[in-house]
């Protein structure tokens, strides 16, 4: 009896307010150079009546930072991001990258083919239902339940009847597991005027990024009168920046396994 009041007031939640957070662990494979090493992060998609916002709970923290005109932590690079915009009711998609003081919308096009299976099972408290797709030239295993009846999920993922719990691509680089649901205040949207892109372009700004990773801390370093560097014990250090660079675009190059595989970027050693 618990139970079914508890879904009932769940239900109403989301007919009257339908402003939700529903929190997802997010575990991804680098490379396969070590492929049992995998990166795990807390990411959040925020929903609000036909609009939503999926991103790493820093770049959340950053957002409402932001919007409270205190100094966010930005992303630098073009690789491993995962802050995404949804419109239903304008049926848009758009991924945004953040690279330092610059913010770009790429918007999504493809859309979503479904295959709905008859297969069901129980994950956690919640009636899951299996469906496949494929995006990013990789092969998805969804579970959704229309337990929470919203046609939403994590990162570019929507259109099931029903919240996507859990999904995952078939080689087991990405996983993204629901985890929590609560009630949300806002969608804390503070990237509100990014630079359209395409993929093409996408590729020409990361390619140009990783043949100078510290272009923008070398020019304001150059820019200031007076700069000194000192370590952890006050000793005055120098910056050698083609190290710096050679380390990051080793970093970029060994670390290059996105989620779209067909839009991988070939970096030149």
């Amino acid at each position: 009896m618990n139970k079914l009041i508890l879904i009932f007031v769940f239900l109403t939640s989301f007919c009257f307010g339908q402003q939700m957070s529903f929190i997802y662990e997010v575990s991804y494979r680098l490379n396969h150079k070590t492929p049992d090493v995998f990166t795990t992060k807390t990411m959040i998609l925020d929903f609000v009546d036909k609009q939503s916002i999926f991103r790493e709970s820093m770049d959340r923290k950053s957002d409402s930072l932001k919007l409270n005109n205190a100094f966010p932590m930005l992303s630098s690079g073009f690789e491993n991001q995962f802050y995404i915009k949804k419109d239903f009711s304008n049926h848009k998609i758009s991924k945004i990258i953040t690279n330092g003081q610059f913010c770009y919308l790429l918007p999504i096009d493809e859309t979503m083919q479904w295959k709905i299976s008859s297969e069901k099972k129980k994950i956690g408290i919640y009636n899951s239902q299996k469906a496949v797709v494929t995006y990013g030239n990789r092969e998805w295993t969804a579970w959704f339940s229309n337990d929470i009846p919203i046609n939403e999920g994590p990162y570019i993922f929507s259109g099931l009847p029903g919240l996507i719990i859990s999904i995952t691509d078939r080689s087991g680089d990405y996983k993204f597991d629901l985890v929590q649901v609560k009630k949300s205040a806002s969608l804390f949207n503070a990237r509100t005027k990014p630079i359209l892109i395409d993929w093409n372009k996408y590729d020409q700004l990361a390619k140009s990024y990783y043949d100078n990773p510290n272009a923008e801390m070398e020019q304001k370093i150059r820019n200031a009168k007076k700069v000194v560097m000192q370590d952890a014990h006050g000793n005055v250090i120098d910056i050698d920046f083609r190290q710096m660079n050679k380390e990051e675009q080793d970093n970029i190059r060994n670390n290059n396994n996105p989620i779209e595989l067909n839009h991988q970027i070939i970096y030149k050693q």
